[in-house]
């Protein structure tokens, strides 16, 4: 005689086979719709007499850009105008994602302070970035602000060290030389070293109940000497007007690329401010009113209680705008900077390839947000409580 549970459940009523099922017609089903959308695709590209391929990638581009990372002339081939794109794409990335991290976590911390002017500059200006189209904000920014700068004749300095015109914004910068590149690893190494450090003072204060003095004074000396090594190591380069409308030295940013920062940081940063608002009030009013006990100033009670543990919220929600910030990147073609998007819509202009082009923009900033992902993945998971 056979036990209940030695009795095989029928197929048609186990759910674990459904399951699989449905999820094994949903792959086929998506498997038929490619394999539709490519049949299609390669008839109407027959009928034109056009073959799929990326032969065309190796041909003169017969087209200039007019700001690279690299030198590029127009006989060289495709792919390296297509290149040239992506690295103007992760430059504005790189930068923005900083800048707009810096303005979006002041932002929102301001809109908890005691001052009341502070907070409401804040909520203004919140309120403002997030109505309006960033298109709108892009163009404000290129046409009224950067455009309105003087003519270089006529150009505006600023502390003797930075100079606006219609040429473009000139900022110091290190030079490009071998001793820059060596500094630059050692305060590589010294931020891998500082953060092992940090961890291993954590670790003692939590299983120990150490003060951590020790690792305090040692984080301290360690930052004295990369804000040394910034301020004198790196070989700064300070631009100096040598005539009027001429200035040499430093870095020279172009109205397109500093319009396009310039919006898409008080753009997102809007975005990030309400993200961090929202992490510091997630915490409960418990955690500050026990620090407030403990005699800890405002400042401090946000610093060293609050804003750790609003982390854990913050984080996730980052990886989105980071996300966004990428993909907004794109908009720069509306006031002619040239970023990826703008070099590829010139090169399936030119080559009559939109399909294989657009295949090769999706899978450039694919890349890009997979990249994103990872980073503020890891990120996340160093901030997460973690059981014992």
């Amino acid at each position: 005689m056979t036990s209940p549970s030695d009795q095989k459940i029928p197929l048609w009523r186990d759910e674990r086979f459904w399951r699989i099922l449905l999820q094994a017609l949903a792959v086929v089903g998506v498997i038929i719709a490619i394999l539709i959308f490519a049949g299609n695709l390669s008839r109407n590209m027959q009928q034109r007499g056009i073959q799929f391929g990326f032969a065309f990638l190796r041909n003169p581009a017969g087209f200039s850009i007019g700001e690279t990372l690299f030198p590029f002339l127009p006989n060289e081939p495709y792919f390296k105008a297509l290149l040239a794109g992506i690295l103007n794409t992760i430059r504005v990335l790189l930068v923005g994602i900083v800048l707009t991290t810096i303005l979006g976590s002041a932002a929102g911390i301001a809109s908890f302070s005691e001052n009341w002017l502070l907070r409401q500059i804040s909520r203004v200006y919140v309120e403002i970035v997030r109505n309006t189209p960033l298109l709108l904000q892009l163009f404000f920014w290129y046409f009224a602000v950067f455009f309105g700068l003087p003519a270089p004749q006529n150009q505006l300095e600023w502390f003797g060290s930075m100079y606006l015109s219609k040429a473009g914004v000139s900022i110091p910068w290190p030079q490009n030389t071998p001793y820059l590149w060596m500094w630059l690893a050692v305060l590589l190494v010294g931020a891998i070293a500082a953060l092992f450090v940090w961890r291993q003072r954590v670790k003692l204060m939590v299983e120990q109940g150490a003060s951590g003095r020790s690792q305090l004074t040692t984080l301290i000396a360690m930052g004295v000497i990369a804000l040394l090594i910034v301020l004198f190591g790196l070989g700064w380069q300070i631009p100096e007007s040598t005539a009027p409308g001429l200035v040499q030295g430093g870095l020279r940013l172009t109205l397109e690329f500093s319009a396009l920062l310039a919006g898409l940081v008080f753009y997102t940063g809007g975005f990030i401010a309400e993200i961090v608002r929202a992490g510091i009030q997630s915490v409960s009013k418990g955690q500050w009113e026990a620090a407030r006990s403990l005699g800890l100033q405002s400042g401090l009670v946000m610093r060293l209680v609050v804003f750790p543990q609003a982390l854990r919220v913050i984080l996730p929600a980052l990886n989105s705008q980071y996300q966004n910030l990428a993909k907004n990147s794109s908009l720069g073609f509306a006031i002619a900077y040239p970023e990826v998007y703008s070099v590829a819509n010139t090169t399936y202009n030119q080559t009559g390839r939109p399909v294989e082009v657009f295949l090769l923009l999706m899978a450039a900033f694919l890349l890009i947000n997979l990249v994103i992902t990872i980073v503020m993945n890891q990120l996340n998971r160093s901030v997460q409580l973690k059981e014992r």
